[in-house]
């Protein structure tokens, strides 16, 4: 619902961060803000970058950024606090300043929110106790040492509970803004921000923070990132193993042995991921019937899809289409 007030968002920077934390999220609301005004209507956000101090923040990526101290901020006409992340080295260690500052105004905020690894800092201000939580993958067991009392999704891109939104790493954190987004203004607002930051997709947060492709590369060092890719653009033809075996130049004994110990799961079960995740990406963009989308990734019967579908995310095809279809958040 557009509102004559714009909503107040407050960054929370410091020394360290991660500069795409930041501003990421800053240009999806700047985006939405155009994007109004270029239609005729009022700006949707005022955005303010604080830190502790206030003046220059310096990124990890060495670009300096100016803030202004939080304690001229007070907690009135605060719709949304994001706290970025980042850090350099290790070790994250928390701002007791900032941590403090955000326990003491959280309760006026309608909203907390924070990209990566600044779900540290609301942790250590006290506002994620018994909730579930995102952060970036590579930080997940360190939080979880830390923090014990808050559940974290070591794979969802955002995650949204109550009054707390958190995000993964990195460009996550504009798929948690363009969220906020649609939650504050609709559908179509957010996606016209996804489509100018050029965007793939408006991601949902109960997607994996990977892609399978991806996964499997980061496993396998490489050595079968070719494959990966012809498989993903061949989804629609046979795939047996037999003939994954002959494109990789192996026998079919070798090529499983090799592939099995390199990628961590058989040749056959990562042909089953990526054609499920075609068959997310035609569910959630599409309205195409499960019969095409079968014919799409090499399926021969809609049985086959829905009983994939079940033993991988315990939901059948078309309830997976009813929570993240575009149509369903429009």
């Amino acid at each position: 619902m557009l509102t004559s007030t714009p909503r107040r968002i407050v960054f929370l920077a410091y020394d360290d961060m991660n500069l795409l934390d930041l501003a990421g999220p800053l240009q999806a609301f700047a985006t939405a803000n155009r994007l109004s005004e270029a239609g005729g209507g009022p700006a949707l956000y005022q955005t303010v970058i604080a830190s502790v101090g206030g003046g220059s923040v310096m990124s990890s990526a060495g670009l300096a950024v100016d803030t202004q101290p939080v304690a001229t901020l007070g907690a009135a006409g605060i719709d949304t606090m994001i706290v970025a992340g980042g850090c350099k080295g290790e070790e994250f260690t928390v701002s007791a300043q900032l941590a403090g500052w955000i326990e003491e105004h959280a309760g006026a905020v309608r909203r907390l929110c924070s990209v990566c690894t600044g779900a540290f800092v609301l942790a250590a201000a006290g506002q994620l106790q018994g909730r579930r939580v995102a952060t970036h993958w590579a930080w997940v067991e360190r939080f979880r040492q830390r923090h014990p009392e808050v559940e974290v999704d070591a794979d969802a891109l955002f995650i949204h509970d109550g009054s707390v939104w958190t995000s993964a790493g990195v460009t996550a954190g504009i798929d948690m803004s363009l969220a906020l987004i649609e939650a504050d203004y609709g559908h179509r607002i957010a996606i016209q921000t996804a489509r100018q930051l050029v965007m793939f997709i408006k991601r949902a947060g109960g997607q994996s923070q990977f892609s399978v492709p991806l996964a499997a590369q980061a496993r396998d060092d490489g050595n079968f990132a070719a494959l990966h890719a012809w498989i993903a653009s061949h989804i629609d033809q046979d795939l047996s193993v037999a003939r994954l075996a002959g494109m990789a130049n192996m026998s079919l004994r070798t090529f499983v042995r090799v592939y099995t110990a390199t990628v961590g799961r058989t040749p056959a079960k990562t042909v089953e991921a990526i054609r499920m995740e075609a068959a997310c990406r035609a569910l959630e963009s599409s309205t195409l019937p499960l019969k095409a989308i079968c014919q799409k990734i090499g399926y021969a019967e809609e049985q086959t899809l829905r009983r994939v579908f079940l033993r991988n995310f315990g939901v059948n095809p078309l309830q997976y289409r009813a929570r993240f279809s575009e149509r369903a958040r429009s």
